[in-house]
């Protein structure tokens, strides 16, 4: 088999069948002769989703759903998706996104016949085609400063680039990989329970001797509707950028981040109270406890 699909769903089952509907539109012919799989992992979201998704899976060849018991999170349930994977390449795809051409295939036969590139990455558009910023460079002081300051939105660290290149990593949504590179990394860090795991991921890449490349010629619809909301985001990546330089980086870097990361939120909380948002200062009171 050439490509394992994996994508998560939490709560969202129309956005996950959307996302199944819009992949085998264009692969029916991969799907129904066993060259592609996709496999569904539903973290434990105790409304209607199984059931709903279990009925559009029956209409598909080679379509699976795996039901874990508790929501382990986007690294572990992923993981999960993985296990069962029988594809030389595994796809990690978001739920909130639609394939609107053949080039999640172009991608894996690029990286057949480029056995250097471990992990590859595609670009990600907006409803509109404009581009999302789809790689990244590493966190360093410089770069983790220059991110919480939001120049990420600017270009200057999360890019798209325009042609085929080697990057520091790849946006988690769109993340392809060799499947015995996956497993001999361990996969994704299960201490992360969202956020941050693609950056990590890759950066362990690298540290093998490893290569991440990005590949531009996709058409990949990115709605950025999952399953977590603006507060949950902040308080996890505040938490996963600590873990990250307690892990990777020196005790010096991480006390730097550690300072920055909680000046940020003084600043936030403050600006809330003077304006009256209680949202900033809700958010960055939680950030700071975790």
């Amino acid at each position: 088999m050439l490509l394992s699909i994996v994508t998560l769903n939490y709560k969202k089952p129309q956005l996950t069948i959307d996302c199944l509907r819009s992949v085998y539109t264009q692969f029916e012919k991969e799907f129904e002769s066993g060259e592609i799989e996709l496999i569904i992992v539903d973290n434990a979201s105790g409304d209607e989703s199984v059931q709903l998704l279990k009925k559009e899976i029956s209409k598909h060849k080679h379509v699976e759903l795996i039901t874990n018991p508790q929501n382990v999170g986007f690294s572990k349930g992923c993981n999960v998706g993985a296990a069962s994977a029988k594809g030389k390449f595994i796809l990690f795809l978001n739920n909130d996104t639609l394939v609107r051409d053949r080039g999640i295939s172009a991608m894996a036969h690029y990286m057949q016949e480029h056995q250097e590139i471990a992990i590859l990455g595609g670009q990600m558009s907006n409803d509109d085609g404009t581009p999302q910023p789809s790689t990244g460079e590493f966190y360093t002081p410089l770069n983790a400063f220059l991110f919480l300051l939001g120049m990420q939105k600017l270009g200057i660290s999360d890019k798209s680039p325009t042609k085929i290149m080697e990057v520091d990593w790849v946006k988690g949504g769109l993340f392809m990989i060799q499947s015995d590179v996956f497993r001999n990394l361990g996969g994704f860090d299960e201490q992360i329970f969202m956020y941050t795991e693609d950056m990590e991921l890759c950066y362990r890449a690298k540290l093998a001797g490893y290569k991440t490349y990005f590949y531009p010629d996709i058409s990949i619809i990115h709605k950025e509707q999952g399953s977590s909301n603006r507060t949950f985001a902040i308080v996890y990546i505040y938490k996963n950028l600590l873990y990250f330089y307690k892990k990777h980086r020196t005790y010096q870097e991480y006390l730097f981040i550690k300072s920055l990361l909680l000046a940020k939120a003084i600043l936030l909380i403050n600006i809330g109270k003077i304006t009256g948002n209680k949202y900033l200062v809700t958010t960055y009171k939680e950030a700071i406890r975790v």
